[in-house]
C-alpha cells in the first residue's frame, strides 16, 4: 500500500487522482508545512523539505515532485494509461508535466510564500513582486495550452496524468478564470478532466461544491 501525504485542496489531489485511475490502494495522510500536525514529523523524516504530495512507496522508500511521481506510477502501473504508449506521445506528455513544474508550479510559491525570496520585504514590494509572477504565470499557462490542445484530452484519445496534473494546478491563482476568458478551449477541457467518472470523486473530495 502506498502511503500518500498531503492536504485537500493541495497538489497531493494529482496523485489521489493518478493512485485511484491506477486501482492502487493507498492511505491518505493529512498534512503540510502550513498546518503543521504530528504526521509533519514523520513527513520530515522521509522528505526534509517537508513538501506535499510527499508518497511513500511500498518498499518503504519515499518520492516527492509531483511530475517524478506520476512518471512512476506510470511506470508501476502501466495499465492505467497514466501516460501515453506511443513513444513520441509519452514524451511531449513527460514534456508538459515538466513544464507545469518548472514554470507554472514555481510560480505559484513565489505567489503563496514571497517572503522566502524577498527578504524583509515590505507591502508595496510583496504586492509587485505578486503581480508580475502572477502575470508570468498566466502566460505561461496560455503557452501551455497552446502546446498541449485537447484532442480530446491534452496528450491525446485518453486522460491520463497531464490533464491531472493541469486540472489541479490551474485551480490556484486565478488561473481559471484567466483560461476562461483567453483560452476557452483549454478551460472547457480542464472542465471535462474534473468530472470524468473515473476521477471526479477526487476532484469533489478536494474541491467540494459550494
Amino acid at each position: 500500500m502506498y502511503t500518500l501525504y498531503g492536504k485537500k485542496g493541495s497538489g497531493s489531489a494529482t496523485i489521489e487522482a493518478a493512485l485511484t485511475m491506477a486501482g492502487a490502494p493507498y492511505r491518505m495522510v493529512e498534512t503540510a508545512s502550513w498546518e503543521t500536525n504530528d504526521a509533519f514529523r514523520d513527513l520530515l523524516k522521509i522528505n526534509p523539505i517537508g513538501q506535499i504530495p510527499t508518497l511513500a512507496l511500498p518498499d518503504g522508500s519515499a518520492l516527492s515532485e509531483s511530475a517524478a511521481i506520476l512518471i512512476h506510477l506510470d511506470a508501476a502501473h502501466p495499465g492505467a494509461g497514466l501516460l501515453p504508449r506511443d513513444e513520441s506521445a509519452r514524451a511531449q506528455a513527460i514534456r508538459g508535466l515538466v513544464f507545469i513544474a518548472a514554470n507554472c508550479y514555481s510560480a505559484i510559491t513565489v505567489l503563496d510564500f514571497p517572503e522566502r525570496f524577498y527578504q524583509d520585504i515590505d507591502d508595496a514590494a510583496r504586492d509587485h513582486l505578486r503581480a508580475g509572477t502572477k502575470a508570468r504565470l498566466h502566460r505561461h499557462w496560455e503557452i501551455f495550452a497552446d502546446m498541449f490542445p485537447a484532442r480530446p484530452f491534452l496528450a491525446g484519445n485518453d486522460m491520463g496524468a497531464l490533464d491531472l496534473y493541469a486540472a489541479v494546478v490551474t485551480k490556484w491563482s486565478g488561473s481559471r478564470a484567466h483560461l476562461a476568458q483567453h483560452r476557452p478551449p483549454f478551460h472547457a477541457a480542464l472542465l471535462k478532466v474534473e468530472a470524468h467518472p473515473k476521477v471526479a470523486s477526487v476532484f469533489a473530495r478536494n474541491w467540494p461544491a459550494k
